[in-house]
């Protein structure tokens, strides 16, 4: 029994030996042919589709977005004014205001974020993280400077970053965003991230459970899109958060009518293009409630509006649980030395049917633990990374045929030829 178990461990060693070099080789991008249909399937998660087997996602009355179009510094203080006679609980700005413009625009701006924090409205002002080229040449994700907005408009605002997490290394890539880093600490400082600076200042109680959580990273549980007349995401998350295009945010008497949307709410101001029918691309990103999920389609989500879904993540308190990384790999470990263990008593007991039983094990494995993965997202928000697991069970038959077949023959030879025969 003792080499039994031997024999099943050193087939699971082998296999996740044989996973790693095959990862090592296909980063070598030895077979660049295939690297479109990888980079199809790689751009999406076993945790997209549960975005999209969700039956009805309630408005979202936690935020409201006013799109600031090409308005000019002058054009967003009149948005400004317009918006805070109605009461907002904080107003944020998606926008880097770390440069200064033309004087009296910067001064009517700075007028109107002081109107707004005198009427007891909290303002939140976009910070960026930013590396040197030192840390650069280091090829780490750290930073290492912050660009603040100008003092002229600091004084009345607080600050929150708006780096998203991306695997885009520049900003006119396409961009996928399904995670966000809450905190990021800066040469000893921590800084907030914009959606959860402005989480917290509309319920500190609850967003410092969110923080409590400790996770460096979180994935964000997506719960709407603005109106989308480009059908880009999935229908069922259309028009499930607030939108005032500019015209509609400066004409007050459009805006009396919706003013539950705007009281004691959190409002953020964006760019959104120039109006709500505008195919920009700019800060635009690909998100999992896109209605095309894998391979090439457009991006469905402005800046402002993962922002805004991040924000009311964290008041609705809808996070998503996920394993921890010493979970993924015990799981995978005890999956594949328990199929291990199988093949080994149906190549002893059944051999004629081995060929057979251990294919549909492996496609019976990979169907459950794909059905588990989107089942517990869809229904539970608890995103089960069984990645490693999958990646086993679909090698596992080939592995254990190449321990027996090569290994184990190769072993045999070695041996007997350094081992003297028996008289």
């Amino acid at each position: 029994m003792r080499k039994f178990w031997f024999n099943c461990l050193m087939v699971t060693i082998f296999t996740f030996a044989f996973m790693y070099g095959l990862s090592k080789l296909l980063d070598l991008k030895v077979f660049s042919a295939f690297d479109p249909v990888g980079k199809a399937i790689g751009d999406m998660e076993l945790s997209d589709i549960s975005f999209h087997m969700r039956k009805e996602i309630p408005y979202d009355t936690n935020v409201a977005i006013v799109n600031i179009g090409n308005l000019d510094r002058a054009g967003i203080a009149n948005e400004i004014r317009s918006i805070i006679r109605y009461k907002p609980a904080v107003i944020g700005f998606d926008v880097l205001f770390s440069t200064p413009k033309d004087t009296l625009l910067d001064f009517q701006l700075a007028a109107a974020l002081a109107e707004a924090k005198e009427n007891g409205i909290k303002v939140v002002l976009a910070e960026k993280l930013l590396q040197s080229d030192s840390l650069k040449n280091l090829d780490t994700d750290k930073q290492d400077s912050i660009e603040h907005p100008i003092d002229l408009f600091r004084q009345f605002a607080y600050e929150g970053f708006v780096n998203l997490d991306t695997d885009a290394e520049h900003q006119e890539d396409l961009k996928n965003c399904r995670r966000v880093n809450p905190m990021v600490n800066v040469t000893g400082e921590e800084h907030l991230a914009y959606s959860v600076m402005m989480a917290k200042l509309s319920d500190s109680v609850r967003t410092q459970k969110f923080l409590d959580r400790g996770n460096i990273t979180e994935t964000i549980n997506y719960s709407g899109n603005v109106v989308d007349y480009h059908e880009a995401s999935d229908t069922l998350y259309w028009n499930k958060i607030f939108l005032l295009d500019p015209e509609q945010a400066l004409d007050t008497t459009y805006i009396s009518e919706y003013v539950p949307f705007l009281k004691n709410k959190i409002v953020l101001f964006g760019f959104l293009g120039n109006d709500m029918f505008d195919t920009s691309w700019d800060d635009k990103f690909f998100t999992p409630i896109n209605k095309n999920y894998a391979g090439k389609t457009r991006p469905d989500m402005y800046g402002v509006v993962v922002h805004a879904n991040i924000a009311s993540m964290i008041l609705k308190r809808d996070y998503v649980h996920e394993m921890a990384d010493w979970q993924e790999y015990f799981v995978a470990f005890l999956v594949l030395i328990l199929t291990v263990a199988i093949f080994f008593k149906i190549e002893e007991k059944m051999p004629i049917w081995y060929d057979l039983l251990s294919l549909l094990i492996q496609v019976v494995l990979v169907v459950i633990f794909s059905v588990v993965m989107v089942v517990a997202f869809t229904y539970y928000s608890v995103k089960l990374n069984f990645t490693l697991t999958l990646a086993a069970a679909a090698l596992v038959g080939t592995c254990f045929e190449l321990y027996n077949g090569g290994v184990l023959r190769l072993y045999g030879v070695i041996t007997s030829r350094f081992t003297k025969p028996k008289e």
